[in-house]
């Protein structure tokens, strides 16, 4: 062979290599939902690059490098897969006749038994001869075949956690073949009842006489009393979950600790018990009442200390028979995010350097650790204290709901369940092998944010969850709609797909990773039905038709904002072109307000705190006159003057959400997204304290009437 011949020919050998490389790398990336390509805002297709995906598949522990060993994992995951009968769990909807079987193809000509663990302690068993059953996909692995075959179900079934277990019959006796969860769901979530308009409060910025400079459940529960007589048929909160309660980077109730337990800054400390101050104490509680911002370490130090002496109190007294009901109802989870609590309480106070559990010392950074039950062991009274705390906010919480609806609210409170974990927060801590710390959420360019947004929490691991039978995200639902009749669900396309970044790439060099939607969206459905909340999605953002019709199948309701619902040449779209599956509202926390909206505050912000230049500053500006205009016209051709509010519930859509700030005329958003020091992010108390919230109620029952919203 010449050498110019043999230099071809080597060449080619690579490429053929490269290209062979390559098809194992796109089907070891299939395998775990790595999409290939995604279309952006403006319409331009992104293709994943190839060191994207394997990024994204070491930091799923996912063998690569050389086609052999993409090959070779891939045949690994197939082999776990056809070697079983049945996936780890099945998620199943109510009119379901059938499920997969897959059995060795040696076998094919047995009986076997299937029985129904149903939750309730029933006990069903079928008899069937494989045979009869349709077969629906065959495989090879090792010189072994195997058959996948139609396994029929039996009718009806029965909603709930099940679980079941299937047997070959070998003369005279049954040996297991194989078992898995059983997860029989709705169609379709809880569905409200008729067009309803809401209120919208940021519950930490409720201002009044007697709280203790934030927000309170009784604050909560003076509202309703206003605001049901008017024809509210919920209030809609801020998320409430746990929060470090540091400012300023802990204080966003969208980034929590844990998003199965609630921030003790709400509780009402009054309302448990009498309350005696020290001089010391009375003095922060009146500054804390007049500070113009919500003072978050502050108001957690002085709520923390008065009621560890209430809870001391407590024990000395010998507790009570329903605060020990309460533990054992939420066991381990409970558990482990009041010992992280204490862990996180101790190790600061003994080095003021130690802030998060990555440099706590190794043998407590393992939840499962002997000597994380040694610590617990040694700190009994402080793990039960926060236990307390989670207790007292579960009956304060409760007793708000039980208010709004005998004040006649239809939902009564309606919750949002944030997308974010911290990921130095108690669930990473206690539940790390549920996320994937290689990587990070984000989202791809887009007008907003040009290179595209890194926001820097780990993003879920749906095997994990798959295996676990989805037991920890059913209790994410089940916790965060507790104790109401509505949920928000933050970024809902996180059950479709969510944007990965891996570690140390750019934001704009990820890609979105597929999860099981189906599973995840019906037993959303089911924990919906059996709660009685009615579900809303938010569905902002590069979010598919697709994705939108799936989640309208499952009876999830659309996120619509006045702001974001404009023709191609940027004019507002007319009221009646919304859909009645929704719900609508003017704007949102990181929005302008209404107020704000026209005078252009929201870009003063931007330009004050730095994000913007004054060339840009001055784009915005411009750009805002328009949409003024535009909005101004819509307004007046849909019959609604000047009135945002009036226009937002006239629409079809089934909720219509007003924000009290919007009543007030409040003019400062409460998140100006790309800050934190520069802006007062989740700490603005409203200008309108709570015991005049009555003008407000009046003008809201007024908007509604002149709506015909009902």
């Amino acid at each position: 062979m010449k050498i110019h011949e043999a230099a071809e020919y080597g060449r080619r050998l690579k490429y053929s290599e490269v290209v062979s490389n390559t098809d194992a790398l796109a089907r070891a990336a299939a395998a775990q939902g790595i999409e290939p390509e995604y279309t952006d805002i403006w319409g331009r297709l992104h293709e994943t690059s190839d060191e994207a995906k394997r990024a994204i598949l070491h930091a799923l522990g996912f063998p690569g490098g050389s086609t052999e060993q993409l090959d070779r994992a891939i045949e690994q995951r197939d082999a776990a897969e056809w070697s079983r009968p049945f996936d780890p769990v099945l998620v199943v909807r109510e009119n379901a006749d059938s499920i997969p079987l897959r059995i060795p193809a040696g076998r094919s000509d047995a009986s076997v038994k299937l029985e129904i663990h149903w939750e309730n302690g029933d006990l069903e068993d079928h008899w069937f001869w494989l045979p009869d059953l349709l077969t629906l996909d065959q495989h090879t692995m090792n010189g072994l075949e195997f058959l996948k075959k139609r396994f029929p179900l039996p009718r009806p079934l029965r909603l709930g956690y099940h679980r079941i277990q299937i047997y070959w019959l070998n003369e005279p006796e049954l040996e297991t073949f194989g078992q898995a969860r059983f997860i029989v769901c709705p169609n379709q979530a809880h569905a409200p009842g008729g067009r309803m308009a809401g209120v919208g409060v940021n519950l930490y910025g409720l201002r009044s006489a007697r709280n203790w400079g934030c927000g309170d459940f009784t604050d909560l529960e003076v509202a309703i009393d206003v605001f049901a007589p008017a024809g509210a048929a919920f209030i809609a909160l801020n998320p409430l979950h746990a929060i470090a309660n540091r400012q300023p980077y802990n204080t966003s109730p969208y980034l929590p600790q844990c998003g199965f337990y609630r921030n003790f800054i709400y509780l009402d400390v009054e309302r448990i018990a009498g309350v005696t101050l020290d001089i010391h104490e009375t003095r922060e509680l009146e500054a804390l009442r007049a500070s113009e911002f919500v003072e978050y370490e502050r108001v957690a130090s002085l709520k923390l200390t008065v009621l560890r002496r209430m809870f001391d109190s407590f024990l000395a007294a010998g507790g009570s028979e329903d605060f020990r009901n309460y533990i054992e109802a939420e066991g381990a989870l409970l558990h482990r995010f009041a010992v992280y609590c204490v862990l996180d309480q101790e190790l600061h106070r003994a080095d003021p350097n130690v802030w998060i559990w990555p440099n706590w010392p190794a043998q407590y950074q393992d939840p499962d650790s002997p000597a994380i039950e040694e610590f617990a062991q040694c700190h009994p009274e402080s793990v039960l204290f926060y236990k307390f705390l989670q207790w007292q906010i579960s009956r304060q919480l409760a007793d708000a709901q039980v208010r709004a609806l005998r004040k006649g609210m239809a939902l009564g409170l309606y919750h949002d369940l944030a997308l974010a974990t911290d990921r130095y927060g108690a669930d990473v801590w206690a539940y790390r092998r549920f996320y994937v710390l290689g990587c990070r959420v984000g989202s791809p360019p887009d007008d907003f944010s040009p290179h595209g947004q890194d926001w820097s929490f780990p993003p879920p691991n749906r095997e994990a969850h798959r295996e676990n039978g989805y037991e920890v995200f059913a209790q994410s639902i089940r916790k965060a709609a507790e104790h109401g009749g509505a949920l928000r669900i933050d970024h809902v396309m996180r059950f479709a797909h969510l944007y990965w970044i891996p570690q140390g790439m750019p934001a704009t060099g990820g890609a979105y990773v597929g999860d099981r939607a189906q599973d995840l969206l019906g037993i959303l459905a089911l924990e919906s039905v059996r709660g009685k909340f009615v579900v809303v999605g938010e569905d902002l953002g590069t979010v598919t038709e697709e994705v939108r019709r799936t989640l309208a199948e499952s009876g999830v309701l659309s996120y619509r904002l006045l702001w974001f619902e404009r023709n191609a040449d940027g004019s507002f779209r007319r009221p009646d072109e919304y859909p009645r599956q929704a719900l609508v509202s003017a704007t949102t926390h990181d929005l302008a307000t209404l107020a704000g909206f026209s005078s252009g505050r929201d870009i003063d912000a931007r330009v004050a705190a730095g994000l913007i230049d004054d060339d840009e500053f001055h784009r915005q500006k411009a750009a805002r006159e328009n949409d003024v205009r535009y909005l101004t016209e819509a307004l007046k051709v849909a019959g609604f003057p000047g009135d945002a509010i009036g226009f937002a519930l006239a629409t079809p859509c089934a909720l219509a959400l007003v924000s009290v700030e919007d009543l007030s005329g409040e003019t400062e958003q409460q998140n100006l997204p790309g800050s934190t020091w520069q802006y007062p992010n989740w700490r603005r108390k409203m200008n309108v304290a709570v015991e005049d919230f009555g003008a407000l109620a009046a003008q809201f029952a007024a908007a509604v009437e002149r709506s015909s919203r009902f």
